[in-house]
């Protein structure tokens, strides 16, 4: 009995790992900013959007 109680334990462990994984992936991506970017470098002015 007390295997499977173990395995139960690691099972709930893997899946919070997995949720919080998934959480902090969403959340980096909705935190990129949105807009249009403008940058001066050697090749002149670069206007990116996005």
């Amino acid at each position: 009995m007390p295997a499977s109680r173990n395995l139960l334990v690691l099972l709930v462990v893997v899946l919070v790992a997995a949720l919080a994984v998934t959480g902090y992936s969403l959340y980096q991506e909705r935190k990129k900013p949105e807009g249009v970017e403008i940058s001066v470098g050697n090749k002149g002015i670069s206007i990116e959007k996005k």
